[in-house]
């Protein structure tokens, strides 16, 4: 009779979680279906298991296995070509298999971009500057402390986070931020609330504004 108590227990827990993830992802859907309709953004919540071959050049795609992207919103926003959705990809496999999801906005560059990575600095990256794995370094040693930077390109680091971008950088909302050549991706670890969506916008936008006008002419003409 313990024995019989204790799976009717076990069934009914898989079972009110089964639910309640049905429920909360309902409830997601619909949150960031009306927040794309109320910014004129076409919404499909439907899975895109071609995703990450679409933007091969960004690390957070390509990570473990089942990737997809889902809950997909497209179209203007802040002047831009606007991309955001949920992503979803797993690690391990059997009973070690973990599930990892997170949000992300892509917006396309009006500009040739050259390869840079933009990110909180975590407590591995300094273990790794240890060892003599260091990112890119800049004269505001409160901005190099905050942010890991990364590119094959020194200059062009110090060309696009000069002293009005790092303060920039340094107020806004922290996302980790990755350039390709004709995009710019900002995501974090966790699923963004449809608020966070828009700053991430805004926040990429911003960097556009500051990008300096003679790198702007200098990549119009190697576009050409």
């Amino acid at each position: 009779m313990h024995d019989y108590l204790v799976i009717v227990a076990i069934v009914v827990v898989i079972a009110a979680l089964i639910i309640y993830q049905f429920f909360a992802s309902y409830k997601r859907r619909q949150e960031l279906a009306n927040w794309a309709l109320s910014k004129g953004l076409s919404f499909i919540s439907g899975k895109n298991g071609n995703f990450d071959s679409q933007y091969p050049g960004f690390d957070c795609l390509q990570k473990g296995q089942s990737r997809y992207a889902y809950n997909i919103m497209s179209g203007t926003l802040v002047s831009r070509e606007f991309l955001g959705c949920d992503y979803h990809y797993a690690t391990g496999s059997g009973k070690s298999r973990s599930e990892h999801y997170f949000s992300l906005v892509i917006i396309k560059s009006p500009i040739l971009l050259e390869p840079l990575i933009i990110r909180p600095e975590t407590f591995s990256d300094k273990l790794a500057e240890l060892v003599g794995f260091n990112d890119i370094d800049f004269e505001s040693a409160e901005f190099s402390k905050k942010f890991y930077v990364k590119s094959p390109d020194k200059k062009w680091a110090y060309d696009i986070i000069h002293p009005r971008m790092m303060e920039f950088l340094m107020n806004s909302p922290e996302f980790s931020i990755q350039f390709d050549s004709l995009s710019v991706i900002v995501y974090r670890d966790t699923r963004f609330s449809p608020a966070e969506f828009e700053d991430a916008a805004n926040l990429v936008n911003g960097i556009f504004e500051r990008i300096p006008d003679y790198v702007v002419q200098n990549q119009r003409i190697r576009q050409a």
